[in-house]
């Protein structure tokens, strides 16, 4: 699976007055960051938001099919990502406000924890 670098460099562009937008390769696809949070990602053709409980009745009412995708063993899983409403692609200010909804959505995530170091053992 590849990325979209167009829309990649589209949303960067769009989001720049929102502050630092940076993009990272994962399974394929491109995970975008604003400031260092994770707000979307893009494939191969579309771009997809950051969701959650909270902003899920906003992505619903706008239309926005969740992400899914097909296990190797048949089964469908989905993320909490929502595909990004039509005027995204075109309208900068559209582009920013969904950007907002999907980095909220980052900020209420809970944060991970970092594993904590194995003590080493002294050498015998």
């Amino acid at each position: 699976m590849a990325f979209d670098r167009g829309l990649v460099d589209w949303t960067i562009e769009a989001c720049e007055p929102m502050g630092g937008v940076s993009m990272r390769h994962m399974m394929g696809c491109a995970m975008l960051y604003l400031d260092g949070m994770v707000f979307g990602l893009v494939d191969e053709n579309d771009i997809w938001f950051k969701a959650d409980a909270t902003s899920n009745a906003m992505w619903d009412e706008a239309g926005c099919e969740r992400f899914t995708f097909t296990m190797r063993d048949g089964s469908t899983e989905s993320l909490n990502y929502r595909r990004g409403p039509a005027d995204v692609y075109d309208d900068a200010d559209a582009m920013r406000e969904w950007a907002a909804v999907a980095l909220a959505a980052s900020q209420r995530a809970p944060k991970k924890k970092k594993p904590k170091a194995k003590k080493r053992q002294p050498a015998r």
